[in-house]
């Protein structure tokens, strides 16, 4: 195991090098002229940065002081930045070399100077459009749901990512935002926290300042999963939020099912819980998987709703684009896969760069007809 963690690190390590070296060697190129001489100091700067996010990364899982904190927030603004830089480096030379082919010749210079500029205004973007989160509201229309719930509203918080970016003082701005939404009823599909060293105790306290009518209900992520999540699963309890492990509630004649990340992924596991569970076909139901995936089997063992979260809608593009071709119509918003009706939420928090560009972050408010 310890081979493959440390071969996946080399690898990931190996394309920041790489990423680096080609976004300084387009600047050079670019911006120095016909002639450019070595920066050193720019090499020297982009270097250390090239190891800042791995080592950063790894240092959170041990630390959450001050400075871990610190040192992890500037590595992740960095490496949001680096995607648009790397972006801008190709962007640069196709350009450049489309307008060779046609004859042309824009001054290189001038070029890198719009380019990347464009590339550091996005960044910047990303960064103020990853701090508004918006309600977003959604109708869903469920099958033989009990008058009591009809126009009740559900809100859906997923992948807020609590650690060394999104802290204590993010969560006590959703619980005010919910509070004020007043929902009557709150489902937070993992990845609550980022899965790094963190006081869970005291990150899952303002939930204590929420009392929604029909309470609150939390089932892992793979965050969550990286470890033991039992002091997640304590913290939460302690703070009066109802975490459900391969379990079901039943509300006014509505089931409520959890499933822990691990065991919502592979259907070999998946399809016993819900046959355990045993479901009464006649009554509407609601499944909380961190992620859409196994949505035949949802489908196929009478599941009515599943609510997810997981992939942020790609969060900054191009992994946008990456995420819609691995999810298809599943990676965003309301669908549906038969019977199914499936809601995936973009999140309300980022993992990794701090950034939303292409993405926004929400939650989600469910209402029933």
């Amino acid at each position: 195991m310890r081979v493959k963690v440390l071969g996946f690190i080399a690898i990931i390590q190996s394309v920041l090098f790489g990423a680096h070296w080609f976004v300084y060697r387009t600047w050079s190129e670019f911006r120095g002229g016909p002639d450019p001489s070595p920066n050193t100091g720019l090499w020297a700067l982009l270097a250390l940065l090239s190891v800042s996010f791995v080592t950063a990364t790894l240092l959170a899982f041990r630390y959450s002081n001050f400075p871990a904190r610190s040192f992890y927030t500037v590595a992740a603004v960095w490496a949001g930045f680096l995607n648009f830089f790397l972006l801008a480096a190709c962007l640069c030379w196709t350009v450049y070399l489309g307008a060779w082919l046609l004859g042309m010749h824009p001054s290189r210079p001038s070029l890198a100077a719009a380019v990347f500029g464009l590339a550091a205004l996005a960044s910047v973007y990303g960064l103020i459009n990853a701090r508004l989160i918006r309600a977003k509201r959604i109708k869903v229309e469920i099958p033989n749901i009990p008058p009591s719930w009809r126009g009740r509203v559900a809100a859906v918080v997923s992948d807020v990512h609590l650690g060394h970016v999104n802290g204590h003082g993010f969560m006590r701005r959703i619980i005010r935002r919910l509070d004020r939404l007043r929902p009557d009823i709150v489902f937070i599909t993992g990845d609550l926290f980022d899965g790094t060293k963190v006081n869970a105790r005291h990150l899952a306290t303002p939930w204590k300042q929420l009392s929604p009518a029909f309470g609150t209900y939390f089932v892992t992520g793979n965050h969550e999963e990286f470890a033991d999540p039992t002091q997640y699963l304590n913290a939460l309890s302690s703070a009066g939020v109802r975490v459900l492990t391969n379990e079901a509630v039943t509300i006014d004649g509505v089931d409520i099912l959890g499933v822990r990340y691990g065991d919502s992924v592979k259907p070999e596991r998946l399809r016993p819980i819900l046959q355990r569970v045993r479901l009464d076909r006649g009554r509407p139901s609601i499944l909380l998987a961190h992620a859409p995936h196994q949505l035949a089997v949802a489908e196929s063992e009478g599941i009515t709703l599943q609510l997810s979260g997981h992939t942020h809608a790609g969060q900054v593009f191009p992994f946008t684009w990456i995420v819609r071709r691995v999810f298809g119509r599943y990676a965003y918003g309301l669908n549906r896969f038969g019977r199914l009706a499936v809601y995936t939420s973009s999140g309300a928090g980022t993992w990794g760069p701090p950034m939303r560009v292409g993405a926004r972050p929400e939650i989600a408010l469910i209402e029933f007809g």
